[in-house]
């Protein structure tokens, strides 16, 4: 048989060869059959019970923990309690002004930070005396806390829409560029010496040949920084409060100063969603596309 030639170390003939090829097709096939005949349906409950069933379990403990007594109501509210207040605060539209407001700050800092995150990681990933000089730095800024900027941060812009930004930035482009930096510095050799013969250089190479192989850890450079981002932005909404700028880590500060453990909670859930949201919403469909582009799922997942 063909895989005892090849298990024994020999060249396969032209026919083994075809009968490898066709027994490998078979078995794509079967694999294709088998993901055909699941319906939309099945997969949807599949990958949702288990999310269902982790947020059952979550607010029985957070019960049974008030049940218990640890601590008074009003500093730990109840399940119901702090979805009754959820509930209110979307209706009144507290949640939502609050929401566009962080939202407008993470959108434009997490944009500046990806533009500067992409420029330095290319230079630095590229550039052999740059990254000598700065590729340790860009780590090391990444690990500094974000709540560490901020004393520069208002000394430098006041307490201003600025300071936030200048943390959020901080704390999400080190991030980006070392995604990138990672995954230009495993582009296969192959792959680069073949762009050149083919005349892809400089700004050509970049575009069509280093940031295409860089996606998959550039994508997971991105999520990282969001992650980043979003947390100096919390950080930076608790630490910095704006006149007349509602934003959600305000709720968060008047809730505390009230002890409020309902709203405070109710606010955290929302924080809580807008990440898990940003990630499977954003993050998730630039891994699938880019999955799907690879041939490393089907199309129709």
């Amino acid at each position: 048989m063909p895989t005892d030639s090849i298990r024994a170390g020999a060249v396969p003939t032209e026919d083994g060869a075809q009968n490898l090829d066709d027994t490998f097709a078979g078995l794509d096939a079967l694999e294709l059959a088998e993901a055909a005949g699941e319906t939309r349906r099945r997969r949807l409950w599949r990958s949702t019970w288990p999310k269902v069933a982790a947020v059952a379990i979550g607010l029985f403990l957070w019960q049974a923990v008030v049940w218990s007594g640890w601590k008074p109501t009003y500093a730990l509210a109840s399940p119901g309690e702090t979805l009754r207040d959820l509930w209110d605060l979307l209706l009144d539209g507290t949640i939502a002004e609050a929401m566009a407001i962080t939202l407008r700050r993470a959108a434009i800092g997490f944009t500046l930070a990806t533009v500067i995150g992409v420029v330095v990681g290319s230079v630095v990933a590229r550039v052999k005396p740059v990254r000598t000089a700065v590729g340790s730095l860009i780590t090391g800024v990444q690990t500094m806390p974000s709540i560490a900027w901020f004393p520069l941060a208002i000394l430098l812009f006041k307490l201003s829409e600025q300071a936030i930004l200048f943390v959020v930035v901080l704390g999400a482009a080190p991030a980006i560029a070392n995604g990138l930096i990672a995954g230009a510095d495993h582009i296969p050799p192959i792959l680069l010496r073949a762009g050149r013969v083919l005349g892809a250089r400089g700004l050509q190479a970049y575009r069509h040949i280093i940031l295409p192989a860089s996606l998959p850890s550039f994508v997971g450079g991105l999520k990282q920084g969001w992650a980043f981002a979003w947390r100096s932005l919390m950080a930076g909404e608790l630490i910095v409060v704006i006149p007349n700028e509602p934003s959600i880590g305000f709720l968060l500060q008047i809730n505390r100063e009230l002890a409020d453990s309902s709203g405070l909670i109710a606010t955290m859930i929302v924080i809580l969603a807008i990440g898990i949201a940003v990630d499977a919403l954003v993050f998730g469909t630039l891994d699938r596309a880019i999955r799907r582009r690879w041939g490393l799922i089907e199309a129709g997942h």
